[in-house]
């Protein structure tokens, strides 16, 4: 378990929170268009990852895996950030947020399980009513930009209308339309522009343009030498 402090924006106010984080799951093969799933499926592929059991699939990990801090320190150069949303079940509700999968991409060409255990996964110190962008939930906006040999680029970005919707994610994984308390799920990302490659800085952000906001959180990549 982890307790994790977050500013909810949700009806106009903020309110500061304290959410004990007591599972977490990373769900993968989330595409809402089969060609795109099949093209992110062949991506990781053609860096030696093997198709997944099943789409989509529901990987757990270690709540304490889960941080807001402003850097990770990660094991070598082959680890990489991927931008989703984050739902997290408190009191009967459903809040929303932004975090990134990261995940150490030499461990995962050899066990996918494995490899989402290896690294943190940041999420933004923000959260936002599920209720207050379900109406308009397809035209959200998912972005992240890495920092690669000094150059920050454009990694990431897409509208949640290609992923599964968001009910329909928590129904296939917890066999309702609830979220149990507790739970943070990610909720699956997009192919990388120009493909799958690590940097040394990752920013992430959700992107409500009905509403006008936008939550935004980045993090420092720190590589711990291997030595055998």
């Amino acid at each position: 378990m982890v307790d994790l402090a977050f500013t909810l924006d949700a009806a106009g106010s903020r309110t500061q929170l304290t959410l004990p984080i007591t599972t977490a799951v990373i769900a993968g093969w989330t595409g809402r268009d089969p060609v795109a799933r099949d093209h992110h499926i062949a991506e990781l592929e053609a860096i030696g990852i093997a198709r997944p059991a099943s789409t989509p699939i529901y990987y757990r990990v270690a709540a304490a895996r889960l941080a807001t801090a402003p850097a990770i320190e990660v094991s070598g150069g082959d680890s990489s950030g991927e931008v989703e949303f984050v739902l997290i079940g408190h009191q009967g509700r459903i809040l929303v947020g932004v975090g990134s999968d990261h995940t150490d991409r030499k461990v995962e060409a050899y066990g996918v399980t494995v490899s989402k255990q290896m690294c943190d996964k940041p999420v933004a110190p923000e959260l936002w009513d599920f209720g207050d962008v379900e109406p308009h939930w397809d035209r959200i906006v998912l972005r992240s930009f890495a920092t690669i040999g000094g150059t920050r680029v454009l990694y990431q970005e897409g509208t949640l209308d290609a992923m599964l919707p968001a009910r329909e994610l928590i129904a296939r994984g917890f066999g309702g339309g609830a979220l149990p308390d507790g739970t943070a799920l990610f909720g699956g990302t997009f192919a990388a522009k120009g493909g799958i490659r690590p940097a040394s800085r990752f920013e992430f952000e959700i992107d409500d343009p009905v509403l006008g906001r936008i939550i935004r959180h980045g993090y420092d990549v720190l590589e711990l030498p291997i030595l055998g």
